[in-house]
């Protein structure tokens, strides 16, 4: 694994029996909050689970401007040092559905199954004025763009590291996601809450991977990966052979 500085992750393992199922978060958020044991644990029944905060946030050190695949690397890394050398399951949603999609073609670690949670088929992130949004942590005006405004709220929220967030989304802008290039081979499952505009291209993300299913879900961004059918369609997902 090749591209990534030498950045620690914060990363809880639960261990268990099976097949290790690897939980990523989306942006401005962390795993304990995305992936709360009260919800996935019984879920997930006894399989270990592997808990990762993303580069930038939660407990996880900050990497500064760094590209895609540098982040896959750090995340592919982590999952090694935890669980070397074992096949895995991945969930993303979000921002780690992203990355999900792209670790699942990384060559340091093995994937099985897919199930990515609240993916857009366009890049938020390049659409973000990110001199704006630095000017208004700097105290200068709020941006006039509504997405720039809509993620720096996300970034701003309590616990968050602002700046370091926004060093994070300039390197995912830098290689703007392209669902045409690199899809996972793997059987992937696209999940999308019925009021997510965000998720509203799930769809055409499936006419893309060889392998794939779309289940919709009750709620917005925020509320559909917490909802209770969200939870029920990745464990029988996660269960096939």
């Amino acid at each position: 694994m090749t591209g990534a500085p030498e950045i620690a992750l914060s990363v809880s393992h639960r261990e268990g029996t099976g097949r290790p199922v690897l939980l990523l978060h989306g942006l401005a958020s962390r795993a304990r909050l995305d992936w709360p044991a009260a919800e996935w644990d019984p879920v997930l029944a006894d399989r270990p689970i592997v808990r990762v905060d993303l580069p930038a946030h939660g407990d996880s050190a900050a990497p500064g401007v760094l590209v895609t695949a540098g982040i896959v690397d750090l995340l592919a890394r982590a999952v090694s040092d935890v669980v070397p050398g074992q096949e895995i399951d991945v969930v993303g949603y979000s921002l780690g559905a992203r990355l999900a999609w792209a670790l699942a073609g990384h060559p340091g670690v093995a994937v099985r199954r897919v199930a990515l949670g609240g993916l857009s088929p366009m890049e938020p992130f390049a659409l973000v004025d990110l001199p704006a949004a630095r000017a208004a942590l700097a105290g200068g005006p709020s941006p006039e763009d509504p997405i720039t405004g809509m993620i720096l709220s996300m970034t701003t929220l309590p616990g968050n590291r602002p700046e370091a967030l926004l060093d994070l989304i300039e390197g995912l802008a830098s290689g703007p996601f392209d669902p045409a290039a690199g899809a996972p081979s793997q059987p992937v499952l696209l999940l999308g809450g019925v009021e997510d505009p965000m998720a509203q291209g799930i769809d055409a993300l499936a006419a893309a991977v060889p392998d794939s299913r779309v289940v919709r879900v009750p709620g917005d961004h925020l509320a559909a990966l917490h909802a209770p059918e969200f939870r029920a369609a990745v464990a029988d997902f996660l269960a096939e052979d």
